[in-house]
């Protein structure tokens, strides 16, 4: 098994909109989820990830949010094992970040 990396992709419009019950329905969904991954051993970690950040090119910070001239953002990542990247996409395709119009990118974690 190798590990790949899921980036959860999102509109940060739309999720800053979300009501207090929709954001506990998908936090829902994703634990679900998540725990489905782990009854295989396929999950290794997760988290999501705050809203502010700072770009960087060597010293100089570029942006002060986590996109540049974007509305979309990386807000999750999870960390999971798979047999290959076919395999990988497979088990992506679970992920609730699609019912909440975002996008998942699938890469895997290069090893030495």
């Amino acid at each position: 098994m190798k590990n790949f990396m899921l980036l959860i992709r999102e509109d940060l419009a739309l999720t800053s909109s979300r009501s207090e019950e929709e954001m506990q329905a998908e936090i829902d969904e994703y634990t679900r989820w998540v725990e489905s991954l782990s009854a295989e051993d396929l999950y290794v970690a997760g988290d999501p990830l705050a809203p502010e950040g700072r770009l960087m090119t060597g010293e100089e910070v570029q942006s002060d949010g986590p996109f540049i001239e974007s509305k979309e953002a990386v807000t999750g990542y999870i960390l999971i094992k798979a047999r290959d990247l076919d395999h990988a996409v497979e088990l992506s395709r679970g992920c609730p970040v699609f019912r909440y119009g975002g996008q998942l990118e699938v890469r895997p974690v290069f090893s030495y």
